[in-house]
């Protein structure tokens, strides 16, 4: 079985002082873990916050690009880039543990198409369009009121990204920006780390047409891990107890000056208290796993699980080591090794290459 996560935040971590070679306490990603876990590939998404100018998520999303490099540079008995499903398993022949790029906002080449492409160039196989806000090229989930979805450009960074074989990736999207790209892509489309509306009612999180509109272009949607995505009473307990802004407050304050060990005690300790909550688990996350199949098919499902980009993991999965729990279920629940190794990856590499070869 080759397993593939679609969504890991990894590289933002790098900027704060993590040295992905040694298995870290409060990581959910590594080197260690990944080997434990049996993942053959990861895809570190470069995430930038809409909150950032173009001119600075520019240079953020170079400088965590350059980290990226730089940790497989010191770690090449261990992983390497690949750049397509080919290289990852002649990587997995020989040992070693693929690394792919995402981009997560397309706010860092802001209107300039050949900068997206110089990003292709550089390793990145999907644009996640946008992140928590609206910008240049479509509207998001969290705002959804600037374009009424794709924008003039978004159709030409949609276009561009077809011609180039770059995956388009809509989670964070509005609906609206959703069946925009349904329609001006000439490709499959993706959602690298989404969940199911039916099950949660998080705006993040894809409907019933959706999942099928999606299946029905040739895409996937990768189930996210977040317990806000996964469960409407998480997210009610999350709210009561407020410790969701407490965390957010001082990972702001740790991601000002990571170097600092209080500051760093701080986040571990209100992580540890994140994790006292009634969390959703293994079963909920195949859960969505299971509406997602039933609704699309099931080679219209995978696994993006936002790992290190997210403040809480479920109950069990408190890292990508233990990601081979969700197949353990899976199996359990009467699926198939071939279906359970559909979900595991080839989904999300056979959307790849049918959009490398578009």
């Amino acid at each position: 079985m080759f397993v593939v996560d679609s969504h890991c935040d990894t590289p933002s971590q790098l900027l704060r002082c993590r040295d992905i070679r040694e298995d870290t306490p409060y990581a959910h990603v590594d080197f260690p873990k990944l080997r434990r876990g049996g993942i053959d590939a990861c895809f570190f998404a470069l995430f930038t916050s809409n909150a950032l100018t173009r001119e600075e998520s520019e240079n953020l999303a170079l400088r965590m690009l350059a980290a990226v490099y730089d940790a497989l540079e010191a770690s090449k008995e261990i992983a390497a880039l690949a750049r397509s499903p080919k290289e990852a398993y002649a990587l997995k022949e020989k040992g070693l543990i693929s690394i792919f790029l995402g981009l997560e906002n397309g706010l860092p080449f802001g209107k300039d198409l050949s900068l997206l492409r110089l990003f292709y160039r550089a390793g990145v196989r999907y644009v996640t369009l946008t992140h928590n806000g609206d910008n240049d090229i479509c509207d998001s989930a969290a705002e959804g009121k600037r374009w009424g979805g794709l924008s003039p450009f978004g159709r030409e960074v949609v276009a561009e990204m077809n011609r180039i074989g770059m995956l388009v990736d809509i989670a964070h999207c509005s609906d609206k920006t959703f069946y925009n790209c349904i329609e001006a892509s000439s490709a499959p489309i993706v959602s690298t780390h989404s969940c199911c509306r039916a099950l949660c009612s998080h705006r993040r999180n894809l409907t019933d047409d959706q999942l099928r509109a999606l299946a029905g272009k040739g895409g996937v949607c990768q189930i996210n891990f977040y317990p806000v995505f996964l469960s409407d009473a998480f997210s009610h307990e999350l709210e009561l107890t407020g410790l969701g802004d407490k965390s957010d407050a001082i990972e702001k304050v740790f991601r000002a000056d990571p170097a600092d060990p209080q500051k760093r005690a701080a986040l571990y300790a209100v992580r540890d208290e994140l994790k006292t909550l009634h969390r959703p688990g293994v079963k909920d996350v195949v859960d969505h796993i299971d509406h997602a199949v039933k609704v699309a098919g099931i080679e219209s499902v995978g696994i993006g699980s936002d790992f290190d980009g997210i403040d809480v993991p479920p109950e069990g999965l408190e890292d990508i080591s233990m990601l081979r729990k969700v197949f353990d279920e899976m199996s359990r629940r009467g699926y198939s090794d071939d279906e359970i190794e559909l979900v595991a990856g080839r989904n999300f590499f056979r959307v790849l290459e049918d959009v490398a070869r578009t």
